[in-house]
C-alpha cells in the first residue's frame, strides 16, 4: 500500500500535467474572436527613420560641389552679385583691377565654402577674411545639414503647459526648459530651433506677464507699461484663477497684426501655435498684411509634382525660411537657375526677399476675397487661433479695421520693416532722391501715422544694431510720425532673436540675426483740461 506521502506527489504531479496541457492548448487558440477579426484593420508597420543623406561629420561641401541643386545655384548667385573685397579696396592699389578684367568673386574659399575672392592670390592676401570665415563655414553647414535628411527632434513643439508649471523669458535655454522641449544638445540645433521660433517668441515674450522685459530693467516706459497692462488683462486671468481655456469663454479675441509680412507668413500653422500654448485661455486671431504675404494653393490646383528620384535624393528637405536681411541690399535680379518648368531652384536675396512659395491648403482654410476685396485667406486652425492673411499693403484695408482698434485687444507687429532704407518706388520731386521708406507715398508713409492714431502699440524688430538705429533715426525725422509719438519699449537687443546667422548674397562679409533688436511705440495721448467757468483766462 503506497504511502500517503507518495499519493500526494502522485496527485500533484497529476495536477501540474493537467494545467500543464491546458495552457498549451490555450496557446493554440486565437487571442481574440475570428468573426471580429475579420473586420479589423491589420496593424501599421512602423515607420522606419530616413537614412540622412549627409552625416554629422559630412555637412561642409563647398558651394559649387554641393550635393543640393539649391545651394549651387546660391554660389552662382553670389558670383554673379559680389565683388572681390580686395580689388574694391581703396588702400590696395596694387591690387586693383584693369578696366577689362572682372571684379566679381570666382575663387571659392577652401574653409567656409564660399565664393569670397576673384582669385587665391587675393584670397591669401585678405586678412581680414578669417574674422568672418568661421561664421560663413557655420552657415554652409546649416544650410546642408536642413536638406541632409535627417529627423529635426529640436523642432518637435511640446504640447499644452501644465497649469502649474510656470514659464520663463529670461533666455531660450531657460525658456526650452521650462517649456518641455527636447533637449538642445548641439549648438546647430539651437540655431534652427531659434531661427524658426523667433517670430512666435518674440510677440509672446513682449505680451506675457513674465517678460523680461520690464520697468526695473529700464526697457519699459511707464506709458509702455500701462499699454502692456491694458494688453495683459486680456491676455491673463485674474490672479488666483486657472488658466484654462475654459476661463477664456467670454474674453474677447486678441488680434495680432503682423505688417509686412514675409517669410512669417510661411511658417506651419503649430509653429503659431505655440503662442497659444503660453496664453491658454486666449483666443488670438493673427492678421498676416503685406504685397508678399504667402498664399494658400487654388483650391483646384492639383497637388505638387513628386521629384524625380534624382532630385529627391539631392532634395528631399522642404524649402528654407526667406532670409531677413532683405532691406540691406541695392538691386534685385531675376532667377539664376531653374529646374523644371519656371520654377526657381534659388532667388537671390538682393534689395527684399523673394515672395515665400504658396504654403499648403488645410481642411478648413476659407477664401476672404468678398470680405476684404484682395486676395486673401483665412484659417480657423484651432479653437484658440485663426490666421488671416491678406496679400495687399495695409494702406489698402486700414479703412476696414480703424474703427474696431482697441488698445486691450489690438496690436502691431513690424519684423524689419527697413523704416531708413531709401525706397525702391518713390523719388522726391525737390531733390530727384529716392524717399526713406518711412515717408514714401507706396510704403509705410501713411501706414504708420494711421496706426499711431489707433493708440494701440507698435513692436519693431531690426536684425543688426544699425538696423535699429538707422529706423529709430527715420522716425524721428519722418513727416506726421515725429513728436507723434511716445515710447513703449525703448531699444536694446531682443532675447529671443534667431542664433542664426544670415548672409547677404551681394556680399558675403554682411551678416545678419533675424529679430536681432526690438523697441515699441504707441501713438502720443493728448489729456484734455476742462477750464473751470470762473476763470478770467
Amino acid at each position: 500500500m503506497a504511502s500517503p506521502l507518495l499519493r500526494s506527489r502522485s496527485a500533484a504531479l497529476r495536477t501540474l500535467g493537467l494545467q500543464t496541457r491546458q495552457q498549451s492548448l490555450c496557446a493554440n487558440w486565437p487571442r481574440t474572436r475570428t468573426l471580429f477579426n475579420f473586420f479589423r484593420r491589420s496593424a501599421k508597420p512602423a515607420k522606419e527613420e530616413p537614412v540622412p543623406l549627409l552625416t554629422e561629420d559630412n555637412l561642409f561641401h563647398p558651394f559649387s560641389k554641393s550635393p543640393f541643386p539649391a545651394i549651387r545655384a546660391r554660389g552662382e548667385a553670389i558670383q554673379s552679385l559680389a565683388k572681390c573685397p580686395v580689388c574694391t579696396s581703396d588702400h590696395c592699389s596694387t591690387n586693383a583691377h584693369t578696366k577689362s578684367q572682372s571684379l566679381a568673386v570666382k575663387f571659392e574659399c577652401p574653409d567656409c565654402g564660399f565664393p569670397t575672392h576673384c582669385s587665391q592670390e587675393h584670397w591669401m592676401a585678405d586678412q581680414e577674411h578669417k574674422k568672418y570665415c568661421s561664421r560663413l563655414r557655420e552657415v554652409n553647414e546649416d544650410d546642408h545639414d536642413l536638406r541632409s535628411g535627417r529627423k529635426f527632434r529640436e523642432l518637435q513643439m511640446p504640447g499644452p503647459q501644465a497649469y502649474e508649471e510656470a514659464i520663463s523669458f529670461a533666455n531660450w535655454d531657460v525658456f526650452w526648459y521650462t517649456r518641455g522641449f527636447p533637449s538642445m544638445d548641439t549648438e546647430r540645433s539651437r540655431r534652427h530651433a531659434s531661427k524658426i521660433l523667433t517670430y512666435p517668441l518674440t510677440i509672446g515674450s513682449i505680451l506675457h506677464q513674465n517678460s523680461g522685459l520690464t520697468l526695473s530693467n529700464q526697457r519699459v516706459t511707464p506709458e509702455g507699461s500701462r499699454s502692456l497692462a491694458a494688453l495683459r488683462t486680456t491676455l491673463h486671468v485674474p490672479p488666483g484663477a486657472p488658466d484654462t481655456e475654459e476661463a477664456g469663454a467670454a474674453k474677447p479675441q486678441m488680434r495680432i497684426f503682423i505688417l509686412g509680412a514675409r517669410a512669417e507668413s510661411s511658417l506651419p500653422p503649430h509653429v503659431w501655435e505655440q503662442l497659444c500654448m503660453l496664453f491658454p485661455s486666449c483666443h488670438f486671431h493673427l492678421f498676416f498684411i503685406g504685397p508678399q504675404v504667402s498664399l494658400p494653393r487654388p483650391a483646384n490646383s492639383p497637388p505638387p509634382k513628386p521629384p524625380s528620384e534624382s532630385t529627391t535624393k539631392e532634395d528631399n528637405i522642404t524649402n528654407q525660411s526667406a532670409a531677413e536681411n532683405a532691406s540691406s541690399t541695392p538691386t534685385s535680379i531675376d532667377t539664376t537657375k531653374e529646374r523644371e518648368g519656371d520654377k526657381p531652384v534659388y532667388v537671390p536675396n538682393v534689395y527684399e526677399p523673394p515672395t515665400p512659395a504658396p504654403i499648403a491648403r488645410l481642411k478648413r482654410t476659407r477664401s476672404s476675397v468678398e470680405l476684404y476685396g484682395i486676395p486673401s485667406y483665412t484659417v480657423p486652425y484651432t479653437p484658440q487661433l485663426t490666421i488671416t492673411g491678406l496679400q495687399a499693403n495695409y494702406a489698402e484695408v486700414h479703412a476696414q479695421f480703424q474703427d474696431t482698434f482697441d488698445p486691450y485687444t489690438d496690436a502691431f507687429f513690424l519684423f524689419s520693416p527697413g523704416f531708413g532704407f531709401p525706397s525702391p518706388n518713390s523719388v522726391s520731386e525737390l531733390d530727384g532722391k529716392p524717399y526713406l521708406q518711412i515717408a514714401s507715398p507706396t510704403e509705410w508713409g501713411p501706414v504708420v501715422p494711421a496706426l499711431l492714431a489707433t493708440r494701440c502699440a507698435i513692436y519693431v524688430t531690426g536684425f543688426s544694431p544699425a538696423d535699429v538705429e538707422r529706423d529709430i533715426r527715420s522716425i524721428e525725422t519722418a513727416p506726421d510720425v515725429a513728436g507723434e509719438f511716445e515710447w513703449v519699449i525703448t531699444p536694446g537687443e531682443n532675447a529671443f532673436g534667431s542664433e542664426k546667422w544670415e548672409v547677404a548674397d551681394f556680399d558675403p562679409r554682411v551678416m545678419v540675426k533675424t529679430n536681432w533688436g526690438v523697441w515699441g511705440i504707441r501713438g502720443k495721448g493728448r489729456e484734455v483740461r476742462e477750464r473751470s467757468s470762473f476763470s478770467l483766462f
